[in-house]
């Protein structure tokens, strides 16, 4: 049985004894993080384990906790992790000592939409940190084909990046910027500032970024934006209307509120696209005229996950066409979950990212 398989269903491995167990941070439901020991299984063919290096807590993880995204508890949180290879099972082509990142997404393979290449669409589609274990623990068991090797020298507080960089390269993919375009990107937040980074080298001559933070605004400039907005005292409609005359040509939502989706659609000129890039809670609508999509001629995208663009977020990284340098990074240690959870939910950080070992 594959470990897509195994872990799909309901069934659980049977674990090994206390001496291989490891600390993890567990989400248990109803808002419930707790930091538990548990035991690790042995490894199946074509599975590794890594001693995690590093994982990185998104908006997802914050959303997960607060019961307004999906998940499957009791489940180890994490999907935005590298590490060191520790121990391979049978039909891998990693080695002990090996630094990889990991892809969390876990496509089927057989589905219609797995079939069309259409991965991210699955229909039995598990992640990492979601529905299966991921890497917010001391050590993560991971099937070989989500495994990426990393250049050597690739520094680790980077690799926590590597999957939402991912989730942003496709979103500029569908954005499909033209060189010479204006992009007006709502939210300054880790996401909101990779979209700027990547919207710049696909072309794009005028940025402009909707931000409430006074510190991510001045981090949106220093990373090139043209113009960093406040939402709460500036008019961002007619600030967009007065740079542009007609609208941005593309409009990427990287918030996730039903105010900034709607905010969103306005902004676009006639014949421009708006993305959906951001989380809105499930369930949240917002009003919307049919007509006047139709009479603008509007092209509305979402943007799920990341489809085959893990290896090229690595290069982008590695050549430095995004920068996170300049992010304000705070790193805690796994007893601290909760505090890094709080700190990426209030916004006293770009990036929490957690340091296991």
């Amino acid at each position: 049985m594959s470990f897509f398989d195994e872990f799909g269903g309901e069934r659980n491995f049977n674990l090994v004894g206390k001496d291989d167990a490891m600390k993890a941070a567990q989400y248990q439901g109803s808002q419930r993080v707790r930091v538990i020991e548990k035991s690790l299984r042995s490894l199946g063919d074509g599975e590794i384990l890594l001693n995690v290096d590093v994982c990185g807590i998104c908006g997802t993880d914050v959303h997960i906790v607060e019961g307004t995204s999906r998940s499957s508890p009791p489940v180890i949180l994490g999907h935005e992790y590298a590490g060191v290879v520790a121990d391979a099972g049978h039909g891998t082509s990693f080695a002990v000592g090996d630094r990889v990142g990991v892809d969390p997404n876990i496509a089927c393979g057989v589905c219609f939409y797995c079939r069309r290449g259409l991965v991210h669409l699955c229909t039995a589609l598990k992640a990492l940190g979601v529905d299966i274990d991921g890497g917010m623990a001391e050590s993560s068991i991971v099937p070989v084909s989500q495994l990426y090797r990393l250049p050597a020298g690739f520094p680790p507080e980077q690799s926590a990046f590597i999957e939402p960089v991912s989730c942003a390269i496709h979103g500029i993919d569908l954005a499909r910027i033209r060189t010479g375009d204006t992009v007006a990107i709502l939210g300054g937040g880790t996401i909101g500032l990779l979209m700027l980074q990547l919207a710049r080298a696909s072309g794009a001559a005028r940025i402009i970024v909707s931000e409430p933070l006074p510190r991510k605004r001045l981090l949106a400039r220093t990373l090139g934006a043209d113009l960093a907005l406040d939402p709460g005292t500036d008019d961002v409609a007619a600030a967009v209307r007065d740079t542009t005359e007609v609208g941005a040509d593309v409009v990427i939502e990287c918030v996730g509120t039903p105010r900034t989706a709607e905010l969103a659609l306005g902004l676009a000129r006639r014949g421009g696209t708006v993305e959906f890039f951001g989380v809105c809670p499930m369930g949240m609508t917002i009003p919307m005229e049919p007509n006047a999509v139709y009479a603008r001629e509007l092209t509305i995208v979402g943007s799920y996950v990341n489809p085959h663009t893990y290896g090229r977020a690595i290069s982008v990284l590695e050549a430095g066409l995004v920068q996170v340098d300049s992010f304000q990074i705070k790193s805690f240690p796994l007893d601290s979950v909760e505090e890094a959870l709080a700190c990426q939910r209030e916004g006293r950080a770009t990036k929490s990212i957690v340091r296991p070992q």
